[in-house]
């Protein structure tokens, strides 16, 4: 049953921590079985990673984006199976935009397993440690902080890239220019502009050479298309048609996280009831300051799960 009502979210890097879903686990053998379904695509125990490793392994960003991937994907499976509706639509943050168009049934989760380990690792190359950055900008306005990144472009490429909520700018590029722009974000009022501990600066230029090499491993993976319609973070509108689909998910690793206008296309085609499929809270944060009449609920272990089914 589709509830007409009701958008699953995705969410993206940022939200994994060793534990997680250990107690979902727990309770249901669907979570450790999907682990292992990606497991053996990876070569590696995804599971034993995030249970008995260390943050730092976890935190780099080709182990982060098939680790996200196969826990949303777990809860989705969890979701259905405990007869939970179906959602009129979706929409993914950054890598959960993969999130997404697996659980529509775009692709299958082993070929969208390879691709984000490959994501992740073309993303890191693209950029060696320590020349970029990112960082977020809280407390100004949109057009204060792209005025903020032109004027500190003559350090190098920074660029505004994950439109959050209003209030909320997540800037990147080389690390020099970032920090003259958050420099200058202060200058004008920001009430917090703090560097992110990431390895890369995701969503700008300097990810073109990432998006280039990704390029024959999406153009030979069978894409269908999805069941559920997906808002995608380049352009905020949905996609049917397979190839332009591939395009958008290239395009999507140097261009900007349009999340903002994500949620208000969500809302716009009558969402009023948001669930956050995947690790942490973070979405539901984003949701609320974006309009705090829309209800957002999570999934991250068992109680807010059994609230999201018996809530919705």
């Amino acid at each position: 049953m589709t509830k007409s009502n009701l958008a699953f979210v995705f969410p993206g890097q940022g939200s994994q921590k060793i534990g997680m879903l250990a107690e979902l686990a727990s309770q249901n053998p669907t979570v450790e079985a999907t682990f292992r379904e990606a497991s053996d695509v990876l070569n590696y125990d995804l599971w034993q990673m995030i249970q008995q490793g260390e943050q730092e392994d976890i935190n780099l960003t080709e182990r982060t984006q098939p680790i996200l991937l196969a826990s949303s994907v777990a809860i989705w499976r969890l979701w259905n199976e405990k007869g939970g509706p179906a959602p009129a639509q979706m929409a993914g943050h950054s890598l959960g935009e993969w999130s997404a168009l697996v659980c529509a049934g775009a692709l299958d989760f082993g070929d969208a397993i390879k691709i984000v380990r490959a994501r992740g690792a073309y993303m890191q190359q693209a950029v060696p440690v320590g020349e970029g950055a990112m960082a977020a900008i809280l407390g100004l306005a949109d057009d204060v902080i792209i005025g903020a990144c032109d004027t500190a472009r003559e350090d190098g490429i920074v660029d505004a890239v994950n439109f959050n909520a209003p209030g909320q700018v997540v800037i990147a590029g080389s690390a020099a220019a970032v920090d003259r722009a958050i420099a200058i974000c202060k200058e004008a009022g920001a009430k917090r502009a703090l560097a992110l501990p990431v390895s890369a600066p995701f969503h700008t230029s300097l990810m073109q050479p990432a998006a280039e090499q990704l390029t024959e491993l999406v153009q030979s993976t069978a894409f269908r298309s999805p069941s559920i319609p997906v808002i995608h973070n380049v352009s905020a509108e949905p996609e049917q048609d397979p190839n332009l689909i591939k395009s958008l998910m290239l395009e999507q690793i140097y261009k900007p996280v349009l999340w903002v206008d994500c949620i208000l296309a969500l809302k716009a085609a009558g969402a009023e009831q948001y669930v956050e499929c995947g690790p942490g809270r973070v979405l539901n944060g984003l949701t609320k300051r974006i309009d705090r009449d829309l209800k957002s609920l999570s999934t991250d272990d068992a109680a807010s799960l059994d609230n999201a089914l018996t809530s919705i």
